[in-house]
């Protein structure tokens, strides 16, 4: 190899290295348009059926059955918007006429009842809460300030909203926009695998979503009937946080658990303990338990099983390792990503048994 040769290979790979350094920046600085785009997708894949079954059953044209679902989309986010709004302000004007002293009172109050009731040498809550560093640095000034950042948020939140719905109306409307955008990247001659693998996987992740939409709808009306039983204040918006939450696999309904008991203490300060409290979250982790069985024995295995096709196991430990590697994102992710990886598996390197074995139900 001359010096002319390995000048222009160091050039090369400068070059390289350069570009791929510009296109993370670039994607870097266009991180929300991505975002946008992949909620838009995962709304059309959703969405897809309800448009198919409009335009099939009920003979409505396509365009304005891509309307409907959008309107629709549209409508349980203002429903969202309306059951959470309320309470932020509810709340914030409850902070301002709190009574410390009293809510000390109650939470010392109930510290002790519940040292009585298991026997336990008395901690006084209070001055333990004091002696933490977070409490310490807590500014309470800051709440109005946080609320009004949350109100800012909203704002952002309605632009990237009616972005995701302007995305995702196209997507639905042009069931081959995304496939034509992704054929630009296929080889001369290779655009039928293309064409198969992106249509296995759209309709697998489609199955995905409908189901774990289905899901968490399932778990929403269960808790909400739980919570109203039990009068738990703002039954709606902790059964939505406690089912949205399950998003997260295995860790997600232990923090809907605790998140909902918490809950419960709450809207009961003040009560006795053994008489009232007590009783009432040991009735309402038991609900909890049998939604959470109902959610394992009947939801997750229809959505894991007949969507994705992948054995409990198998997706036991691809949730595993991606939470280890990436995360609670990653175990979010684990499922739709595994499914389109094993989709291009098995059109790729079908020679391979472990690749033939894992990939025999698709």
């Amino acid at each position: 190899m001359n010096a002319k040769e390995l000048s222009y290979g160091i050039l090369r790979a400068a070059g390289i290295a350069l570009g791929i350094m510009l296109m993370l920046f670039f994607l870097y600085e266009i991180q929300s348009v991505i975002v946008y785009i992949a909620v838009a997708a995962i709304i059309s894949l959703i969405g897809r059926p309800v448009v198919i079954f409009l335009r099939q059953r009920l003979k409505i044209p396509n365009q304005i059955a891509v309307i409907i679902v959008l309107l629709l989309v549209l409508a349980i986010f203002v429903g969202i918007i309306l059951v959470f709004v309320p309470i932020v302000i509810e709340q914030s004007q409850y902070l301002g006429r709190i009574d410390i002293e009293a809510f000390k009172s109650d939470l010392n109050d109930l510290n002790g009842q519940i040292n009585d009731y298991l026997g336990v040498e008395e901690i006084n809550i209070i001055e333990s809460l004091k002696e933490s560093q977070f409490i310490r640095s807590l500014d309470v000034s800051l709440i109005p300030k946080f609320l009004n950042n949350v109100f800012g948020i909203l704002g952002a939140t309605i632009v990237a909203l009616f972005s995701v719905i302007f995305i995702s109306f196209f997507l639905l409307k042009d069931s081959k926009l995304m496939l034509n955008s992704i054929l630009v990247f296929a080889n001369r001659g290779k655009e039928q695998k293309f064409v198969r693998v992106f249509n296995k996987i759209k309709i697998l992740l489609s199955r995905y979503f409908v189901g774990l939409t289905m899901q968490i709808t399932v778990l929403f009306i269960l808790y909400m009937i739980l919570l109203t039983l039990f009068e738990v204040n703002n039954p709606v918006a902790i059964a939505f946080i406690c089912a949205f939450l399950n998003l997260v696999p295995y860790l997600g309904p232990v923090f809907a658990g605790i998140l909902m008991a918490l809950f419960v203490i709450s809207s009961n300060l003040g009560a006795d303990f053994q008489a009232i409290i007590l009783p009432k979250l040991i009735y309402v982790m038991l609900g909890y338990a049998i939604c959470q069985v109902i959610d394992n024995l009947i939801s997750q295995p229809m959505i894991f099983g007949a969507s994705v096709k992948s054995h409990p196991l198998e997706i036991f430990l691809i949730i595993l390792i991606a939470g280890l590697v990436f995360g609670i994102v990653g175990m979010v992710v684990a499922v739709p990503v595994y499914t389109a990886i094993k989709v291009i598996a098995k059109e790729s390197l079908s020679d391979y048994k472990i690749v033939k074995r894992l990939t025999r139900d698709l």
